[in-house]
């Protein structure tokens, strides 16, 4: 009675209305967050899915290159080193060394399919440039060379015979001083390297979520927070490159490849490469992978 006087009665019951209303919601959102973390779940499968797939895919192509004949199955490489530093520079002297006669040494920059020339020139050992491509690839008309090299910058297809091979040192090591950036979803690191020396320009570092753990956020925001974290971080990082456009001509960009694509654009190259450590120490060691040269001997 006394509350009908006072008019609680009927803002309590409003208030049951509202509370039942809130449940309603509630409700929705929770189903609307199960659902957003089963699809966010479910993504993360496919994408490891879809890595699986592209690894196996790219043993089977290797298989099926080595088995493609018995002959070819039996070839292999007499030995392979990786090279940088004054090991590059003395080897590439040997090479570049070489002289014969008109038309005696043959030089060739292949991609995936071995030209016909390149086919002519190595013989049954064809099928070992194909293995190593793309690739540099030389030999002379006596047999006395027959290499390829993983080269870090290689030049657009080619392939011709000559008095000496073709080699550019640029492929291998920069001609003049290039940026070169480390690019992780938290880490950016800018530095400047001519060839023989790297000299850290800017860096920047970004707390990014790592793993998501049992309880706090839901799976769903905890992909959205990240998510949001990393584009800012990629976001700091741009501005960096375009403050720093003048440090010197060129750029490649190295790092992880969930975050390459924002920079293909902006890159010569772009390459994926494993570093981990603090800017300096991971800049340096995707500079020293990525211009490290791997020779074939055929």
């Amino acid at each position: 009675m006394l509350d009908e006087l006072l008019g609680r009665a009927e803002l309590k019951a409003r208030i049951e209305e509202l509370e039942e209303e809130k449940r309603h919601l509630e409700r929705r959102a929770e189903a609307e967050e199960e659902r957003r973390s089963e699809a966010a779940s479910e993504r993360q499968d496919a994408e490891k899915e879809v890595n699986r797939l592209e690894d196996r895919v790219t043993e089977l192509e290797d298989r099926v290159r080595r088995l493609g004949g018995d002959e070819e199955s039996e070839l292999d490489f007499r030995g392979t080193e990786d090279l940088r530093g004054e090991r590059l520079t003395e080897v590439l002297s040997r090479l570049e060394s070489f002289e014969t006669g008109p038309e005696g040494a043959f030089s060739a920059a292949v991609s995936d399919d071995v030209p016909d020339d390149a086919a002519e020139a190595f013989g049954d050992r064809a099928a070992l440039v194909r293995r190593a491509g793309p690739c540099v690839c030389l030999t002379d008309d006596a047999g006395l060379v027959s290499v390829a090299l993983d080269a870090p910058t290689p030049p657009d297809p080619f392939a011709e015979w000559g008095k000496e091979f073709r080699l550019e040192r640029s492929w291998f090591v920069p001609a003049e001083p290039v940026r070169v950036a480390l690019v992780r979803s938290d880490l950016f690191a800018l530095g400047v390297y001519d060839g023989d020396s790297l000299t850290l320009v800017d860096d920047v570092e970004s707390d990014v979520m790592n793993a998501h753990s049992k309880g706090g956020f839901s799976q769903a925001r905890f992909e959205r927070r990240r998510d949001e974290q990393v584009d800012n971080h990629l976001d700091r990082a741009k501005e960096m490159l375009a403050a720093h456009e003048d440090a010197a001509d060129g750029l490649v960009v190295l790092g992880e490849r969930t975050v390459l694509g924002e920079f293909r654009e902006r890159a010569d190259r772009v390459a994926t490469v494993d570093a981990s450590g603090d800017p300096e120490e991971s800049l340096r060691e995707a500079v020293r992978e990525f211009w490290t040269t791997r020779l074939y001997r055929l």
